[in-house]
């Protein structure tokens, strides 16, 4: 492990838990190396996750971290975050617990701009807990629970974002590891809900199910296939099928909650 990355993580936790091949830990190296550059207090940065293959990586973040109950992660950020609106913090989540279970808390932090910065893992699949399909499972895609293909239609997890009222939206992969990070420093710099959806692999149970090779031939999956927004409008409605845009895609200004929360709670006392 790189030196300047160490003092971040619990060093007694590892080896991590995760499958040979996954991308989790190359999101959490993007995040800690975001954090480094940020340059942010360790004792003042709070890492939040739900349940879940994601979810496990507050346990090896040396950081004031809670591993909560399944699709609750904002839901306690929220809490952390009113309590006490000076803390930096993260929620990490997937795919399944986020826009399943955790859907209706993901929509409303989005709607009152609460400034967290959340890193969904979309790893297409419920890894760890069965791999069942997800509302982020492509369709025709092969789970355990769609052993036939997938009939359902996935979300857009950045248009329900924006639409929900996000303020900052941005999306890379594993293969886009500079720009995930460059991702989650802005996403962190704006002042309200931030998402940050990456693309990641599953070899073990979405790849193994879906027959797309070794975790390298995902990685290359994501690259030959995740485009800038200036590339894909450049495309013809031929070119654009199966492919993903990658960057900044949305940003907009917008009060951000606890900021007016506390404006209220100073008005009634009269401050």
């Amino acid at each position: 492990m790189l030196p300047e990355i160490e003092q971040y993580f619990r060093l007694e936790k590892l080896p991590h838990m995760w499958c040979p091949g996954c991308g989790n830990g190359i999101i959490l190296h993007c995040l800690v190396k975001a954090i480094d550059k940020l340059c942010l207090d360790q004792d003042q940065t709070s890492i939040v996750s739900g349940i879940g293959c994601a979810a496990r990586a507050s346990g090896y973040l040396d950081f004031d971290t809670l591993h909560t109950t399944h699709g609750r992660a904002l839901a306690f950020a929220t809490g952390v975050k009113l309590a006490k609106p000076e803390l930096n913090v993260f929620v990490l989540t997937g795919d399944g617990d986020c826009t399943a279970i955790g859907g209706n808390h993901f929509i409303h932090a989005a709607r009152r701009n609460i400034n967290l910065t959340t890193i969904v893992f979309n790893n297409n699949i419920y890894g760890m807990t069965g791999g069942q399909y997800s509302p982020m499972t492509p369709n025709a895609s092969r789970a355990t629970t769609s052993p036939y293909g997938n009939l359902e239609r996935p979300f857009n997890l950045a248009e329900l974002a924006i639409a929900a009222g996000a303020t900052f939206v941005g999306r890379a992969s594993t293969y886009h590891t500079k720009l995930l990070t460059d991702l989650i420093i802005e996403g962190y710099r704006n002042k309200g809900f931030s998402l940050i959806e990456v693309i990641t692999h599953c070899p073990t149970s979405f790849g193994r199910q879906n027959k797309m090779g070794s975790p390298a031939d995902m990685l290359k999956w994501q690259r030959d296939h995740g485009v800038t927004a200036l590339r894909y409008d450049n495309l013809t409605p031929e070119e654009r099928v199966g492919k993903f845009v990658v960057g900044v895609l949305h940003k907009d200004e917008a009060p951000e909650y606890t900021a007016e929360y506390q404006k209220l709670v100073e008005k009634f006392l009269g401050r």
